[in-house]
């Protein structure tokens, strides 16, 4: 167990200091009058503090947005507009076949990763995702409810004494409807230039008083289609070239040689389409031109399916002597999300140094020589078989129960307690079982196999690859693999708040609380595609064979934060407060850690506000990161050492080699060994609200944010590059003796260090004219900096910035940004947006490749009668621009977690209260 303390004198001689004036102060509080109960509620909630204030002074940069700038946006997640937003970087999204995401919705504050970024709901912890080969160790917003959503904020600083671990980024606070009295529905429908992308929302919300209590029933339904590559030029082929081969299959054997009239090439031989393959004349000599493409029918942006129920009841309890105040607040959510890619067929690849034998038997054989024991090569992508189908579907249960309330004295208390769950399938469709394949090419001959395959032999078809498939063939090859994963978490919180002193420039604010977290994860892999193989040498199926993962840890925390107003009115300024907060937090894996927090507010004249923070951050391992099972999957690759040789790393490649899929094969897994991250985070900024003008503020702030052990992986493409341009870490790259990657090793490690920093601006004006009520606002952040520095495998540092570049599904441009412009007069509303994303440089084979910057507009414009009844209708990506080309994230020739490729979309939303 380790223990992690920091040196905490400043904090501890200020916190004493407060008491010893507080000690005073409560008995004096002891005489007075005691308040009504109605001051006692005037009181609010800022994300980032756990103080309960009268003002809305806000310490720490903070960016809020109510429903209606969630409805103009045209968004039916949460994912969907914040992913938007210019401090976010690349998050995981809907699009592609072959992304991470498996219909996950992520946040990437300050592009740290989806892990640094904390998620709440009314400022309480939510359960992970799962749902994909193995569950997440961040939140999917996809199983938070669109529609329950009354406001999000989104803190852009560290918390992690405030809220805890996860938080060194920033934290997204979402708050959900409370204490609705009516009935909402509204029906929405969008469907982009290409006739695509159709989408279907239907929400209904209902509440009602009675009396003090609440009862209030969300349900909500949304069904997305998807977008597939032949349908935008960008995605229909790929820039980096089709990968060799053909449905009727490339076969090569050197037994073939004298069997035709023509020399057989080392690639071997095919046949073209209708062909006969049984006739020995079908066949010819193959060539380079023999292609295929097997992303042709797979998803740019996949499907999405949720069905969401949400109930709420709230109850005021009777007042007693020493509670005041005191409601009763019950939740329970069940949310369902289904998704799914699409792939094509599966592609066997099979070889004599894989076990596998073609029998000499005119049913599975049209050569007349049996091929066995030797390295020969048949590669077929079939279209016979059925696209492969990886399905998902998470469940995500919670149940909620909240408590808040007034003690004597003024002191404010609120308690939460939580269980949830997701729970997830992974459904594989119209894989290959590769022994019963093995088995059907042997003609079910089941000689010289050792191991009982009974349940192979029972039912087995003969398996000709070298014509089409028939339905029985397919039938008996053809497998469904079906994972299952869950999420589970228990949280408690409690929460107490007060002024606890007066000073000559006003209250000593404090709160305290305590908290109590347990994360537990489980995946279960299906058996069969684990199972050792018993007819061929390679794989049960065509599926990844993986092991399965176990993890739990709780941990126990205590918290303290005080605000302290030092200056007010004064000749110095017109206000000055501190704010200081610390966190305990034990861990069972890990041990103990105590993070800090010093901010301070200053205020020289009324329209201006200065405010800086120092803070600790604290991440521990997460489940997966150190208890996951290896994982065999694949990775898009450029592989250096196919254009040049002579590269330091590539000395043993044959001058003959020729990468033949960008696809490569890697294993990742877990790591025991890891120590916990943790970090500095320092931001300064200003607030000017000029009060010759109405409605303006500026807001700008600073920060910088250094992670120290930082967990995370090289990944593929930069071990490959570091082995071939500087002949570092080969040690974890495989290949066989034609130079074809076999294997790459990636996973989670301590680096030394991760620094980012930055500047972000928000303008807004509101105000009222002849021509109706305006809001107008601009955000733009600026990246100075992501600097990771790594310890390489030969003692070496590697610095690397960030800064600009772009690479496999991440994008680091220097400036991001955004305009708004809303406007309504009377019953009607209108909107313009613009976003921009600027440009960044790819190392494409060692040399940078310039990509442009990106400008997105959105229109909208809407109409609320008196009777309840509303439209909204709106144009997203008005001029219909497609991603910038990307040549490193090959076969979908852009980076799918930073740019979509719907296009324009079109929407129309109807709304009627009543």
């Amino acid at each position: 167990m380790s223990n992690f303390n920091y040196p905490l004198s400043a904090l501890a001689i200020a916190i004493s200091a407060v008491f010893t004036i507080s000690s005073q102060s409560v008995r004096a509080e002891q005489t007075v009058e005691k308040e009504e109960p109605n001051s006692k509620l005037e009181v609010i909630a800022i994300t980032g503090s756990r103080i309960m204030r009268r003002d809305e002074a806000e310490g720490s940069p903070i960016q809020s947005f109510d429903r209606d700038q969630l409805d103009i946006k045209g968004a039916l997640s949460i994912g969907e507009f914040l992913q938007e937003l210019p401090s976010v970087g690349a998050s995981l999204n809907d699009n592609g076949s072959a992304g991470t995401s498996h219909g996950t919705a992520s946040i990437n504050l300050r592009n740290l990763g989806e892990n640094r970024s904390l998620i709440l709901v009314n400022g309480n912890r939510w359960v992970n995702g799962a749902g994909s080969r193995g569950f997440r160790d961040f939140v999917d917003l996809n199983t938070i409810p669109f529609a329950i959503i009354d406001q999000i904020e989104v803190l852009q600083d560290g918390a992690t004494a405030i809220y805890g671990a996860d938080a060194i980024a920033g934290v997204v606070n979402i708050h959900t409807i409370k204490n609705y009295d009516g009935a909402q529905v509204k029906a929405y429908y969008g469907i982009s230039g290409e006739n695509d992308r159709e989408t279907r929302n239907f929400d209904l919300l209902l509440g009602h008083d009675f009396n003090d209590h609440n009862l209030m029933f969300s349900a909500s339904y949304s069904n997305q289609e998807p977008v597939y590559t032949q349908d935008r030029s960008l995605t229909a082929v790929p820039l980096n070239g089709l990968p060799l081969g053909s449905s009727e299959g490339l076969f090569r054997e050197s037994k073939l040689e004298g069997l035709f009239d023509f020399s057989v090439p080392s690639i071997g031989i095919t046949r073209d389409p209708g062909s006969d393959g049984n006739s020995l004349n079908s066949w010819r000599a193959a060539s380079s031109n023999d292609r295929f493409n097997r992303y042709h029918d797979n998803y740019v942006v996949g499907p999405n399916e949720r069905l969401s129920l949400f109930g709420q009841a709230t109850f005021q309890l009777p007042d007693t002597q020493v509670f005041e105040g005191t409601s009763i607040r019950f939740e329970l959510l069940h949310n369902i999300r289904k998704s799914d890619q699409q792939f094509s067929a599966a592609v066997p690849v099979i070889t004599g140094s894989r076990g596998f034998v073609i029998a000499n038997d005119s049913r599975v054989n049209p050569f007349g020589i049996e091929f066995s024991g030797s390295d020969f090569g048949l590669r077929n992508f079939f279209t016979d078989n059925g696209l492969r189908v990886n399905e998902q579907k998470v469940e995500t249960t919670r149940v909620g129960v909240g408590l808040e309330g007034f003690l004597p004295l003024g002191w404010q208390w609120d308690a939460f307690a939580s269980w949830a769950e997701n729970k997830g399938t992974f459904t594989s469709k119209n894989q290959l079982h590769l022994d019963k394949l093995a088995l059907g090419m042997r003609a079910c001959n089941s000689s010289g196999i050792v191991a009982d395959i009974s349940d192979l032999s029972s039912g087995c078809v003969p398996v000709n690859l070298f014509n089409p498939l028939t339905s029985a063939m397919v039938n008996y090859i053809n497998f469904t693999g079906i994972d299952e994963n869950k999420t589970e978490q228990q949280h408690f919180r409690f929460n107490l708040t007060n002024a606890i002193a007066e000073l000559p420039a006003g209250d000593v604010l404090l709160a305290i609380g305590a908290e109590y977290r347990k994360e537990n994860g489980v995946d279960i892999p299906d058996n069969i595609i684990n199972a050792k193989p018993r007819v061929n040498q390679y794989r049960t199926t065509s599926s990844s064979p993986r092991t399965g993962t176990v993890g739990e840890y709780d941990l126990y925390e205590a918290y303290i934060e005080l605000n302290i107003p030092l200056l007010e009115n004064s000749a110095f300024g017109e206000a000055l407060e501190l704010n200081l907060a610390s966190r305990l937090s034990d861990y069972s894996t890990f041990g103990s850690t105590t993070n800090s927090k010093v901010g301070i507010l200053y205020r020289p004249i009324t329209d201006f506000m200065l405010r800086a923070t120092w803070s600790e951050g604290f991440r521990a391992p997460s489940l997966l990161e150190l208890y996951e099972g290896e994982r065999a999957a694949f990775a898009p690759v450029i592989d250096p050492c196919d254009i040049n040789k002579g590269l330091p790393g590539c000395s043993s490649v044959p001058a003959n080699y020729r990468q033949q899929d960008s696809n490569v094969p890697i294993l990742v897994g877990g790591n025991k060994l890891l120590e916990p991250e943790t970090s500095e985070n320092i931001s300064t900024g200003f607030v000017y609200t000029p009060a010759g003008l109405d409605g303006f503020s500026v807001t700008t702030d600073w920060y910088r944010i250094k992670i120290d052990n930082t967990i995370s992986a090289f990944g593929p493409q930069n071990l490959l590059d570091l082995c071939a341009f500087n002949g570092r870490n080969c040690n974890v790259i495989s290949r066989t003796a034609n130079g074809e990657l076999l294997n790459i090793v990636d996973g989670p490690v301590n680096l030394n260090s991760t620094e980012v920093s930055g500047v972000d601006t928000v303008v807004r004006y509101t105000f009222i004219s002849d021509f109706g009520e305006w809001d107008l606002s601009s955000s733009v952040s600026k990246l100075n900096a992501l600097e990771e520095v790594s310890s390489l495998a030969d003692g070496s540092r590697l610095s690397v910035n960030k800064k600009g570049s772009s690479g496999v599904r991440e994008s680091y441009p220097e400036f991001k940004g955004s305009v708004s412009a809303q406007w309504a007069y009377d019953n009607w509303s209108a909107a313009y947006s613009l976003r921009y994303i600027g440009d960044t440089n790819e190392i494409y084979l060692n040399a940078p490749r310039h990509i442009g910057s990106m400008f997105y507009h959105n229109l909208s414009t809407g109409y609320k009668s008196d009777s309840g009844l509303g439209w909204r209708m709106g144009i997203n990506n008005l001029f219909d621009k497609q991603p910038p080309i990307s040549l490193v994230n090959v076969n979908i020739n852009f980076d799918q977690q930073t740019y979509n490729a719907v296009g324009r979309f079109l929407y129309f939303q109807l709304t009627y209260d009543f």
